[in-house]
């Protein structure tokens, strides 16, 4: 059986763990049982109570996190008609079919996310098998596939995040980090709450959000509670 370390046990102490904590006594509480001595990532998890082999319950989405979540991604845009505008809103490189045959004879990922316009989509087919196992595969349903590139660009850059139940029925997001406010950690977990609690299908009766836990990288969880819950 393996053994906690001292730093997680001292921490643990910290926590009532048959409370729900309100989310501005959790993000208080975040700093003070983070164990690492970089700047942990805060995440929050879900337990949903879906099926996730139905498709109206298969919960995903986007969202502009009010603060970011402190990650910062580089953005390929693929474009042949719009990369000035991706090239003002930040994207860290632009290109069209060129950067699909850097990705296929280099090998080369230097990047987090890609955003393409339309009319790309057919370059962009072809680069399925390579692209899709990665996750890196552009959706019009992420917005990442739009002929808006800038305003996409804007908002993968000020923290847009993508989220999908697994197929437990988990939902984990990364949200922000130690080294965040009180504040700004508590508007953007109410962000998320706000989003997951919104998209609650029609079909699920009884309790949709089971339990929400948050927690520091490698730290013991927090069960939080809050008003928009169900």
């Amino acid at each position: 059986m393996k053994k906690n370390g001292k730093k997680y046990e001292a921490a643990l102490k910290l926590i009532d763990t048959t409370k729900q904590y309100s989310l501005e006594e959790a993000a208080a509480l975040l700093k003070k049982t983070s164990v690492t001595k970089f700047d942990s990532t805060i995440d929050v998890s879900f337990k949903l109570n879906v099926d996730p082999t139905q498709a109206d319950q298969l919960i995903r989405g986007t969202l502009v996190l009010p603060h970011g979540n402190g990650k910062t991604k580089k953005v390929l845009a693929l474009t042949m008609g719009k990369q000035e505008e991706a090239k003002a809103a930040g994207a860290d490189f632009v290109g069209a079919k060129d950067m699909l045959e850097k990705i296929q004879n280099e090998n080369w990922f230097g990047f987090d996310v890609i955003v393409a316009t339309p009319d790309m989509m057919g370059e962009l087919g072809k680069m399925g098998r390579v692209l899709g196992p990665k996750g890196l595969m552009p959706n019009p349903k992420s917005g990442t596939v739009t002929m808006q590139i800038g305003q996409a660009v804007t908002e993968i850059k000020k923290g847009k995040i993508s989220y999908r139940v697994d197929k437990d029925g988990n939902l984990n997001i990364s949200i922000a980090r130690c080294s965040f406010a009180d504040k700004d950690i508590v508007d953007n977990l109410l962000a998320v709450c706000d989003a997951v609690a919104k998209s609650r299908p029609s079909t699920v009766k009884g309790l949709f959000i089971q339990s929400a836990v948050v927690h520091t990288t490698m730290g013991p969880g927090i069960k939080i509670t809050f008003d928009a819950r169900n």
